[in-house]
């Protein structure tokens, strides 16, 4: 303000004085002027805020307050000199209206420019490539160059948009495309890339990221929008690009009518609440405001934690956490009988396709019989919705937990045929970050210096994350008519050998620190998985991006009597003598589905 008073009280003199050069600063005119001038400079200097603004981030909305302001300040002299000298001194006016100007906005972006060049100590920054010169990418360049705390200084921009190629944003020039970016870096000295385009599909993103990798610079991702607008991260705070973010595949929107009908205000049960997908699909549950979530599981600390998470989320649903093994038809009655659920999420399985090998019989117990357990259970207590959750490894299977999984789909279609409940089965591929996973593996690989095993350089798989696959678990229980198979367009499958590469760039290493080792192909495995068979296909999508699966006949008779001499073997200890492997694998599975 006292600046701002001095600038107004002698700005007028100095218009006299260059168009009147014997002018005297005590003449009568220039004095009434001023004063007048200062009053009326203030009064709107009050009134555009001018003295609330933080300079240090100035820009065009702070230059029109200041325009405002000195505009209706200099108007206010003309009735002022109207009324005291009969004439207006119009050149002089406009020559204070401009040193005004000058003076006054140049003492304001002086200083943000003292700060950016001084105070910043940009020298000491990782110079830093933005790709995306749009209003993220700006927005970005604004937070970086105005933020002490940030070790990143915007240098360059990169953008596909030819307009805005050769041009300058927030005095950082666009020198080219996302194709460029390895030149860019060699010449401009980058040691630092952030992605900053928000609406970019998954696929441009890997596209991105490949030619980023060929730099062996760090590369970034800004924050979603959402996560900005709501606060939870400022613009400034980059995440580092998650193998997550390269699947290319967009995620699945969820029917949320459909849900809130199947689940608001009901009764839903999740076997295997403690798991990786039994979890998410809880979290997610809570999310459309059921009555009651009976949270079922046989390990007690994992319950547990996903039982306080959901109660301190969600205080207003009654959280049921039980102790209970599916194998125990009895205590699944039990549990059935007590809360008569509405909707069944039946997660509970042996997934780990090794170690099912050395261990059939847990696999049988566990994948057939409880399924048959809780299914059955399910249609003695009037549940309406059966969702069992199955895998891609159910198709053609060639290892024990394949082949349970599909007579576990064999006994939930033949349920749907006897019963009021609707039975449904929803398969997918590899679950990203799920226990047993190998993206968990392939990071202590890493962190221990390698080397990453790999089974085959040609072993391929289908990827989701663990989120998109509970929320196609939920939306194939609110579109079932009963007996299908879902299954998720999960978009081209992934080699493993490609994941490893990308998860040790990700990680900051190249592939001659990291090495990759291939071990063989373990029992059981195949070199790829196939989503449906060739007699379930059905060509149409049913809901944008999931399919139905048709449903071949079964002779469900073969199962169950497979079952009962299972079951009375392992009363007699001969369960590996009467357990032929071979009844569970593809060759036996096709005699099954065999209707005589």
């Amino acid at each position: 303000m006292l600046v701002d008073s001095i600038i107004v009280m002698f700005s007028i003199f100095i218009g006299y004085w260059l168009l009147v050069s014997n002018t005297s600063i005590f003449d009568t005119v220039i004095i009434i002027s001023s004063i007048t001038l200062l009053i009326s400079h203030h009064i709107f200097a009050h009134l555009f805020r001018l003295y609330k603004r933080v300079w240090q981030y100035a820009s065009i909305q702070e230059l029109l307050g200041i325009f405002r302001a000195i505009t209706f300040s200099i108007l206010m002299l003309v009735p002022v000199q109207l009324l005291m000298f009969g004439t207006v001194y119009t050149r002089t006016l406009v020559i204070t209206w401009m040193l005004h100007i000058l003076l006054i906005g140049g003492a304001r972006f002086s200083w943000r420019m003292y700060r950016d060049s001084i105070i910043n100590n940009n020298h000491k920054k990782n110079r830093t490539l933005i790709v995306g010169a749009g209003a993220a990418g700006s927005m970005v360049a604004r937070q970086l160059i105005n933020s002490e705390m940030s070790e990143l200084f915007p240098v360059a921009f990169v953008d596909d948009d030819l307009s805005k190629q050769h041009l300058e944003i927030m005095g950082c020039p666009v020198l080219g495309g996302t194709k460029d970016i390895q030149m860019i870096v060699e010449e401009k000295g980058i040691e630092h890339i952030i992605i900053a385009i928000p609406s970019l599909k998954k696929q441009q993103l890997n596209d991105i990221f490949k030619e980023a990798a060929k730099t062996k610079v760090k590369t970034q991702i800004m924050p979603s929008i959402e996560d900005i607008m709501s606060g939870k991260v400022s613009v400034s705070e980059m995440r580092d690009v998650q193998v997550e973010d390269l699947l290319g595949r967009e995620p699945v929107e969820l029917d949320i009518q459909a849900i809130s009908r199947k689940l608001t205000g009901k009764t839903v049960l999740v076997t295997g609440a403690g798991g990786s997908i039994g979890s998410e699909v809880c979290r997610q549950v809570c999310g459309f405001d059921p009555e009651t979530i009976i949270l079922l599981g046989h390990g007690e600390n994992s319950i547990y934690l996903i039982e306080y998470e959901l109660r301190t989320s969600f205080p207003h649903i009654k959280v049921e956490p039980e102790i209970a093994d599916v194998q125990d038809a009895e205590r699944i009655k039990e549990v059935m009988e007590k809360y008569k659920p509405d909707v069944i999420y039946h997660a509970a399985a042996h997934k780990h396709v090794p170690l099912m090998e050395r261990n059939p019989h847990e696999a049988v117990k566990n994948n057939v019989i409880g399924t048959k357990n809780v299914a059955e259970a399910a249609d003695q207590f009037g549940v309406k919705t059966f969702v069992m959750v199955s895998t891609d490894k159910a198709v053609n299977p060639t290892s024990v937990m394949g082949a349970t999984k599909r007579i576990a789909e064999m006994i939930v279609q033949h349920m749907d045929l006897i019963s009021d409940t609707k039975f449904v089965a929803v398969r997918f591929g590899n679950v990203l970050g799920s226990r047993g996973s190998v993206i968990p593996l392939f990071k202590k690989q890493i962190a221990a210096g390698g080397p990453v095993t790999v089974t085959h350089p040609e072993m391929e798989r289908y990827f989701m994350t663990i989120p998109e696959a509970s929320r196609l678990v939920m939306q194939a229980g609110a579109i079932a008519k009963g007996g299908e198979v879902f299954v998720l367009d999960m978009g081209e499958p992934v080699k493993i050998v490609d994941l490893a590469k990308n998860l040790i760039r990700l990680s900051g290493f190249s592939e001659d620190e990291i090495e990759i080792k291939f071990s063989g192909m373990r029992p059981g495995e195949k070199l790829f998985e196939e989503l449906l068979g060739a007699d379930e296909v059905h060509d149409e999508q049913i809901y944008p991006m999931i399919y139905r699966g048709k449903t071949p006949p079964i002779n469900v008779n073969v199962i169950f009597e497979l079952i009962n001499e299972f079951e009375k073997a392992s009363v007699d200890s001969l369960r590996d003598e009467v357990l032929d492997i071979a009844h569970f694998r593809v060759e036996s599975l096709m005699k099954l589905s065999a209707v005589k």
